[in-house]
C-alpha cells in the first residue's frame, strides 16, 4: 500500500479555478454554519468515499467499521464507494462540479484545495471545537493552513514520514556508528562530504537533490504569512551550497542529477550509496531485495524538522445529513479505529494524538514483520509530533522546475542564489491557490 502522497503531487491551477468558477467560490471564507450537534438521535443515509481501498485487506476492515457505526446509530444507514487509485483527483473534481460529492471522503490537502476555496467542504473545527486535541499535530494544521481562508477541513486519518538508513558497513572505517550518526542537515552534509573525500568517492551519502522538504527539515521558513513562497535565503543558500561541495568531493552518484535516476532507496539497495530515506516500510525492501544489507542497516529520524504524509477525512458541506457524516467522519477517524487501521496499514501512523505504542506492540508481536521495521516505526511514530507537510501550493511541476535548477547549482554551472531566485519566482508565479 503505498502513501497516496507519493502519488498527489498538486493540482493545475486551471483545474482548481475551473471548479472555483463553476460553484461560485472566491477564496475568502469557506464554509461554515456553526457548531454541529451529533449528540441526538441520528437518522439517514450517507454516503463514504474511500480511495482504492476496497480489496481483500481492507474491505473486511471497512465493512465492520460501518457494521459497528450502525450498530450505534440503527437509524443511519452508510453506503460505501471506492474509487481507483487512477485518476482520483479529476473524479473528485467531476463529483464537485456535479454536485454529487459524498458526505464523507478521502482527501489529502493538496486535493482538498480546490473543494476549500469552492466552499465545498465542511469547516470541521466550527462544526465540533473540541475537535483538535484529538489528533496529530502537524496533520491538523495541513487542514488548517489554506492560505486566506479560516477554519480545518478534513480530519487527520493516517500519516507516514519519512526515515534515516545508514549503512554502517561502509561507514565503520570513518568513525560513524549507530550512536553518533547525525542529527542535522549540516551534520549530515558535512560527514558527506568528509566521508566522500576520505574514502575518494567510494562512499557516497548524498543520493538526491535538495528539495523542498530539505529546507524545511533545516527549519527554514519556506512561506510567509501572505502564502508566497520566500526560501531564497542565504540560509538555503548555505544548504544548496554544501550539495555542491559534497556532489564535488564524490559524495553524490551522478545519475541523481540526471534523466536516469532510480531514485535513492533504489540506489542503496543496489549498494551504490550508504544512506537513502525512505519509510519504516523500508524494513521490508531491505529483507526481500537486498538481505545482505538487513544486518548493517540502521536507522534514525531524519535530520532536523521530519516530512509529514497526511491523509484526512472530510465533510461535503453540501451534505444533506451532515451530523450523520460528520459523526461518521470522527467514528471512522477515532483513536481505536486509526489504530485498528494502521494494524493492517503496517508501516503509517494514526492521524490521532495518541495510539502509537498500541500499533509498535502489534508489529512487534507479528512474526511476518521483521524486527527492524518495529524498530523503524518506533523511530518514526517519536518523530511525528513535530513532522511538518508540504505546503499545498507546492506542486509536481513547482519540483520538476526546482530538480532543473537544482542539477545545475549542484554541477556548479549557477550560484546557489540564482537557482533559488528562480525556483521562488516559479512558484510564486504558478501558485495554484492565485
Amino acid at each position: 500500500m503505498k502513501f497516496r502522497a507519493t502519488l498527489v503531487v498538486g493540482i493545475a491551477a486551471a483545474t482548481a479555478l475551473a471548479l472555483t468558477a463553476c460553484t461560485g467560490g472566491g477564496g475568502g471564507s469557506a464554509s461554515g454554519g456553526g457548531a454541529i450537534d451529533t449528540s441526538g438521535e441520528l437518522s439517514g443515509t450517507i454516503k463514504f468515499q474511500t480511495w482504492s481501498l476496497k480489496n481483500e485487506k481492507f474491505s473486511p476492515y471497512f465493512e465492520s467499521l460501518i457494521k459497528d457505526f450502525e450498530k450505534e446509530h440503527p437509524k443511519v444507514k452508510v453506503e460505501w464507494l471506492d474509487q481507483p487509485g487512477d485518476g482520483y483527483q479529476d473524479k473528485i473534481l467531476s463529483q464537485a462540479n456535479s454536485n454529487t460529492l459524498p458526505d464523507v471522503l478521502n482527501l489529502p490537502p493538496d486535493i482538498g484545495y480546490p473543494l476549500v476555496a469552492a466552499h465545498k467542504l465542511l469547516d470541521l473545527a466550527e462544526a465540533d471545537p473540541k475537535l483538535e486535541a484529538k489528533y496529530n499535530k502537524g496533520g491538523w494544521e495541513a487542514y488548517s493552513s489554506y492560505t486566506g481562508i479560516k477554519g480545518t477541513y478534513g480530519l487527520p486519518w493516517y500519516t507516514g514520514s519519512d526515515l534515516s538508513w545508514w549503512n554502517l558497513d561502509q561507514l565503520k572505517a570513518y568513525g560513524v556508528a549507530k550512536d553518533n550518526l547525525p542529527t542535522t542537515t549540516d551534520a549530515w552534509l558535512d560527514l558527506a562530504k568528509k566521508v566522500a573525500t576520505d574514502s575518494q568517492g567510494k562512499v557516497m551519502l548524498v543520493s538526491s537533490m535538495p528539495g523542498l522538504d530539505t529546507f524545511v527539515s533545516a527549519g527554514i521558513p519556506v512561506m510567509d504569512d501572505k502564502g508566497d513562497f520566500v526560501f531564497n535565503t542565504p540560509e538555503a543558500e548555505k544548504i544548496v551550497q554544501k550539495y555542491a561541495d559534497a556532489y564535488k568531493a564524490g559524495a553524490m552518484p551522478p545519475e541523481a542529477l540526471s534523466g536516469t535516476y532510480s531514485g535513492n532507496a533504489e540506489m542503496y539497495l543496489q549498494g551504490k550509496v550508504a544512506y537513502s530515506t525512505g519509510g519504516s516500510g523500508f524494513a521490508g525492501d531491505l529483507r526481500t531485495k537486498a538481505p545482505t544489507l538487513v544486518d548493517v542497516t540502521a536507522a534514525s529520524a531524519r535530520p532536523g524538522i521530519p516530512p509529514l504524509f497526511v491523509q484526512g477525512l472530510n465533510v461535503s458541506a453540501d451534505s444533506k445529513n451532515k451530523a450523520a457524516a460528520l459523526a461518521f467522519a470522527e467514528f471512522a477517524t477515532n483513536e481505536k479505529n486509526q489504530v485498528a487501521f494502521v494494524k493492517l496499514a503496517i508501516g503509517f501512523a494514526p492521524g490521532t494524538a495518541s495510539g502509537a505504542d498500541e500499533v509498535v506492540k502489534a508489529v512487534e508481536s507479528d512474526s511476518n514483520v521483521p524486527p527492524a521495521q518495529a524498530e523503524a516505526m518506533k523511530i518514526m511514530f517519536a518523530a511525528l509530533p513535530e513532522a511538518k507537510a508540504t505546503p499545498y501550493q507546492w506542486t509536481g511541476a513547482d519540483t520538476t522546475f526546482l530538480n532543473q535548477q537544482m542539477a545545475l547549482a549542484v554541477r556548479g554551472d549557477i550560484a546557489p542564489k540564482e537557482a533559488l531566485d528562480k525556483i521562488v519566482k516559479n512558484a510564486n508565479d504558478n501558485r495554484i491557490d492565485k
